[in-house]
């Protein structure tokens, strides 16, 4: 961490910008020691729920492990609050992406005392460690994630199309294996028939549903070579539009995405990109 400046050495006009820069920056030692004790702070309580989700674990030290998420909840609560006090538009923190997961990562130990089965969704802290990213540095990783995120929105609609499209012969051919199939076989009903044609068109193919007569097979020959298609042509859209992304760069600091990859400082905050 030697190769990043203290904010010792930097001027703040208040105690608020000190801790923002220390809080969402990784470009000082502080922000840096923080953001690594969260993720090990992250990485603990998921692992916490995940020994207490093993039995023989939760029957010997249930009791251990409960306070041990206390605590971690209680960090993150701390933690959460500080983010909204330092913040300097706390709206657009508690409506970003992070700020929906810090909260709803939260929430459920709360949940849980009203809600037993909501202590479950504890488990999304997991996707807190994304932060691993901005603090070793890893804008390209991020920049990609950007490219890939903005292709995505690009092709919402083709893609959308093309499911609805699946989704009809789903149910039409739910429908026909119904009225030729026989109950015996398992196609009961028409919901029960559109499951099987699921299954059969993603290619999975669980067998406690099986046509039995000639028509049938052929049809579910078929669905399984139409199959592919559920495959290859979502991917082949996105492949498309991610081919056609500009590459960029996001900023360390601020987290700005910067369309051109060639630029040398962010537009937002002024750090150095290529550091």
């Amino acid at each position: 961490m030697s190769n990043y400046p203290s904010i010792k050495d930097k001027t703040y006009s208040s105690l608020r910008e000190k801790g923002y820069h220390i809080i969402f920056g990784a470009d000082t030692i502080e922000g840096r020691r923080f953001d690594i004790w969260l993720l090990w702070a992250i990485l603990f309580s998921v692992l916490t729920l995940m020994a207490d989700s093993v039995e023989s674990l939760h029957n010997s030290y249930g009791v251990y492990l409960k306070y041990l998420e206390y605590i971690f909840t209680g960090i993150f609560t701390l933690e959460y609050i500080a983010r909204l006090y330092v913040s300097n538009n706390k709206k657009k923190y508690v409506l970003s992406f992070y700020g929906i997961v810090d909260l709803i990562s939260t929430l459920p130990t709360y949940l849980s005392f009203f809600f037993p089965a909501s202590q479950i969704f504890r488990i999304l802290r997991t996707v807190r460690l994304l932060r691993i990213f901005k603090v070793l540095r890893l804008t390209s990783f991020m920049g990609e994630a950007h490219g890939m995120g903005q292709a995505l929105k690009r092709s919402g609609a083709k893609i959308t199309v093309f499911f609805g499209v699946v989704l009809i012969v789903v149910v039409v051919m739910g429908t026909v294996m119904f009225v030729i199939e026989t109950p015996e076989a398992g196609f009961t009903s028409i919901p029960r028939s559109i499951y099987w044609a699921v299954v059969t068109l993603t290619t999975v193919g669980y067998g406690d549903i099986a046509p039995v007569t000639a028509l049938g097979q052929f049809l579910s020959a078929v669905l399984m070579i139409l199959g592919y298609a559920v495959i290859a042509v979502p991917t082949g859209i996105v492949s498309v539009e991610m081919s056609q992304t500009k590459e960029g760069v996001v900023c360390s600091n601020c987290d700005e995405f910067e369309k051109d990859g060639s630029s040398n400082y962010c537009r937002k905050c002024g750090t150095n990109l290529k550091r």
